[in-house]
């Protein structure tokens, strides 16, 4: 099995197992929601998109951010405390680079994971069952790299056993550094005041036994589920 992490999306990873991390915080939020409920995460790209989403399916709640601010007239934001119980079938997610991400790693890789520090065993346990090579992508900040999700991609690689690139040498050498889980994401300056209680619960480890993959596309949404 080959182990590699793409720093952006941009990056190429194609082939068997892609996991997806945007640790603050569409992939924590994703798995929070389904561990807490939700039948299913439809993720979008665009605003309206997700507008256009939430007026065709009534038992849905739309959620989402722009630079870490809530969208003007969504139900909800995109932080993970927001669901910790259903209150829909599904919702409906647009955010600033974690949507973004998955849809485009849906699209290289034969199986597609979310990944974070809440379900950071259950995701690597199942990533090395596939046998396959794993692809580790960074959702990053608009298209750069973010040190945050460098940190938790390095953790997952510290988990799975296998012939790794530099890039993932790299990730392992950066998760090293910090000797906690909250040093490794507060070592990035993150978004707007107002953030820290987010950045504290998406520290937390192995919380949640679940793994969210996509599942197919609706529309132009990428569907995550259980």
């Amino acid at each position: 099995m080959r182990v590699h992490v793409a720093f952006t999306p941009a990056e190429e990873a194609t082939g068997g197992v892609g996991i997806v991390v945007d640790v603050l915080r569409a992939s924590s939020t994703i798995a929070q929601a389904l561990a807490s409920g939700y039948r299913r995460v439809l993720c979008c790209a665009e605003i309206e998109e997700a507008r256009a989403l939430r007026a065709s399916l009534p038992d849905s709640l739309l959620g989402g951010e722009r630079d870490a601010i809530r969208v003007e007239g969504f139900d909800v934001g995109a932080s993970p405390r927001e669901f910790l119980e259903a209150r829909a079938e599904t919702l409906i997610l647009s955010t600033t680079n974690g949507t973004r991400a998955i849809l485009t790693t849906a699209a290289r890789t034969r199986e597609t994971l979310l990944g974070s520090l809440l379900n950071l065993g259950a995701v690597a346990r199942r990533a090395a069952q596939s046998r396959e090579d794993v692809a580790v992508v960074c959702a990053g900040f608009k298209g750069t790299f973010a040190l945050d999700d460098a940190y938790c991609a390095g953790r997952i690689v510290k988990l799975l056993e296998g012939e790794r690139t530099d890039a993932a040498k790299a990730a392992d050498l950066i998760a090293s550094a910090f000797p906690t889980a909250y040093e490794g994401l507060t070592a990035r300056t993150y978004g707007p005041p107002g953030l820290e209680e987010d950045i504290v619960f998406c520290a937390r480890e192995d919380r949640l036994d679940v793994v969210p993959r996509f599942s197919q596309m609706v529309g132009t949404a990428a569907e995550i589920t259980l």
